[in-house]
């Protein structure tokens, strides 16, 4: 199945509404339009253990996959992870997560 899409809300100087979260799909995972002006607000709602997120970098260096970037976030916590530059992440940013647990919200800056 495709990646479930997780969409970007634009910050204005007017300000936004904060949007919904996006639960976390572990089966299919995720996909956000990144323009490099992009944060990504992992929330882990869950109050056990820490949960993993991992960013996707697309492409070959030297002819071998690029080592994904992971980030841990802490039980009932919440991490701001960006912005992410299209050269290195790509125009579609690929979200994993280990758990439904994490919930995400992607926010234009």
């Amino acid at each position: 199945m495709p990646r479930t899409a997780v969409p970007v809300t634009q910050i204005t100087r007017a300000g936004v509404a904060a949007p919904a979260e996006t639960n976390g799909d572990p089966v299919n995972n995720h996909v956000i339009p990144n323009n490099g002006r992009m944060l990504l607000l992992v929330r882990n709602s869950g109050s056990t253990v820490a949960r993993t997120v991992t960013l996707r970098l697309p492409g070959l260096h030297d002819g071998q996959s690029i080592t994904p970037r992971t980030v841990s976030v802490p039980q009932s916590a919440s991490r701001y992870i960006g912005p992410f530059p299209t050269d290195s992440y790509g125009s579609q940013l690929q979200v994993d997560v280990d758990n439904a647990e994490l919930k995400l919200i992607a926010l234009g800056i």
